[in-house]
């Protein structure tokens, strides 16, 4: 046995207090995920200039975007949840509801991500595994039945089928009554980080950026409170990159989303105020406080100063966070609730809006009930007993956390600036030719893999994994259970509803969709008129695939 895992006196599976270090240990090279250089103490002259800082609610935001910030209101506590059929997503969103929750998290299963109906052969073992399994109008009538959609804000994590789910969400308020004008929410919508880290994409980058822009236009019109997009950094950073890319790849595809709107004719202020953006939070609590400071600092200056935008709240970076599943581990899961501890932590110090804190659990699967309550019961103590939300960046002015924002900055710029190169057409889209040539992927790739070899070698420590590993059996973990019959009882439903829908008008309504497409029309009143004709999201995405046919990934090497 090791010396670092003899047993002692205190215990069976202890590992001995460590010695003080000596000064050869206090000069040792020691970094932050980014790769930035930690110094032993930090003093005045690491603090930026107070300008810079300013206040909560004033440019450049580095404080946050509102004055009161906690104090006014708190963030909004989601629960990302969905899973099986309608139904039984509907019951745990109640359950989330009547536990504290304030807001819902729609997670949808792989077919509904990517364009298929339950009864598609490529959907075969895969219907309500990874989230909810949406077909039709009446799935998602069932998933929200009971729950008031014009008192409630929902997130949707959708991105190829954004337009189409965005319909189906409209078409099922309107039918339970409610107001679309008041719909309040967030539909992901981001679908350049698909083609880097994720994959869930259907359409090659141009037709899908159409459908980006399709939305900011019509959303604007008809649901002036939502969301039109959440500009994603949280699956590169699952995807493996450090926080410094995280912020920087998050940016980039920012701006070229703002671009392409400017192309496609709107006018900045008209929907850069609806832009939001969503990212990880890691465990190292002051780099990713710095990280979310910094992403405000910057996007401020972007919008103002590089876009022209003259509305303040074009200027204001909004931000969800989700605690990061990659960290979670699933030995000695117990840990994971210490990890996402810290890491939500990390996303209030920061001054996120909403925060979604995961499961300790769902290393082995989805979270259960009683897993999802404690996630959220953690969030309620960050909020009501730690005091961190009694006053604005409470942080701001740590000669650290002030140097660590100027640095995170610093390579976030860098990487800008390289992406910037990779634009030859003059068009502000270098972010498209730098991910279809590869870089970002590579750089991520990289990333992932010199921690992965920390790991290994030891010099990343990961708590009960590959240091204080335990010696005793674990015991075992309850898991979440799909029931198999429910892939069965899906595919019945959408087979049963082609069968006593109205055909014509239905067909009638996905032929106006192709229609469409092959023109420059806007997109989105057609879908919503083939959705609420009772066609499916995989008949509509057929619709799509047929004009604009399907992206291939390049191999990156």
């Amino acid at each position: 046995m090791s010396e670092t895992h003899k047993k002692d006196s205190r215990g069976p599976n202890v590992t001995p207090t460590m010695p003080p270090p000596t000064q050869a240990q206090t000069q040792t090279k020691i970094q932050t995920s980014s790769g930035i250089p930690v110094d032993l103490v930090y003093g005045p002259d690491a603090v930026v200039t107070q300008e810079e800082i300013g206040r909560p609610g004033e440019f450049p935001y580095t404080r946050g975007i509102q004055p009161t910030m906690y104090r006014g209101r708190l963030w909004t506590m989601r629960q990302y949840a969905g899973m099986g059929d309608a139904e039984e997503s509907n019951r745990r969103y109640k359950f989330l509801l009547a536990n504290g929750t304030a807001g819902l998290s729609v997670a949808f299963d792989l077919p509904t991500q990517i364009g298929y109906d339950s009864d598609h052969p490529m959907a075969l073992g895969e219907v309500g595994r990874v989230g909810v399994a949406i077909d039709s109008l009446e799935d998602m009538q069932r998933l929200f039945e009971g729950i008031s959609l014009d008192k409630i804000s929902t997130s949707m994590t959708i991105n190829a089928t954004a337009s189409i789910l965005l319909a189906l969400y409209v078409a099922a308020a309107r039918r339970s009554g409610a107001e679309v004008k008041r719909l309040t929410g967030t539909i992901q919508n981001d679908i350049l980080k698909e083609y880097i880290a994720r994959g869930t994409y259907i359409f090659p980058v141009p037709q899908a950026m159409r459908l980006v822009t399709d939305i900011f236009a019509w959303a604007g019109r008809e649901i002036p409170e939502w969301n039109t997009i959440s500009i994603s950094g949280y699956h590169m950073r699952e995807a493996g990159s450090t926080a410094a890319q995280e912020l920087a790849f998050t940016l980039a595809d920012g701006m070229t989303y703002v671009q392409a709107a400017l192309h496609a004719g709107l006018a900045v202020d008209t929907f850069a105020p609806r832009l939001s953006f969503f990212f990880n939070a890691h465990s190292n609590l002051f780099e990713e406080v710095a990280k979310f400071r910094a992403a405000r600092r910057m996007w401020a200056h972007l919008m103002r100063d590089h876009f022209g935008a003259s509305n303040p709240r074009s200027w204001m970076l909004r931000f969800h966070t989700q605690t990061a599943g990659s960290t979670l581990t699933a030995t000695e899961p117990e840990n994971n609730i210490v990890r996402t501890t810290l890491q939500g932590l990390s996303g209030v110090l920061g001054g996120t809006q909403s925060l979604h804190t995961n499961g300790f659990d769902e290393a082995l699967g989805l979270p259960t009930e009683a897993a999802a309550r404690l996630a959220l019961r953690t969030q309620q103590v960050i909020a009501h007993e730690s005091g961190v939300a009694q006053t604005a960046d409470p942080l701001a002015g740590s000669y650290y956390v002030e140097a660590l924002t100027d640095q995170l900055q610093a390579r976030a710029q860098t990487y800008l600036d390289t992406i910037a190169s990779f634009d030859t057409s003059g068009r502000g889209m270098g972010m498209i030719q730098a991910i279809e040539q590869g870089y970002v992927q590579r750089e991520i790739q990289a990333a992932a893999y010199e921690y992965q070899r920390q790991v290994e070698a030891g010099g990343a420590v990961v708590v009960g994994v590959n240091r204080f590993v335990s010696e005793a059996a674990e015991a075992s973990t309850p898991v979440q259970q799909i029931d198999e019959a429910l892939e069965r009882r899906q595919v019945e439903r959408v087979q049963a509803l082609r069968l006593r829908r109205d055909r014509e008008p239905c067909a009638a309504a996905l032929r106006s969709v192709e229609d469409a497409a092959r023109t420059n029309e806007n997109l989105m009143p057609h879908i919503l008129a083939a959705v609420e004709a009772q066609a499916t999201v995989g008949e509509v995405a057929d619709a799509l695939r047929r004009c604009f046919g399907e992206y291939r990934e390049r191999v990156v090497i």
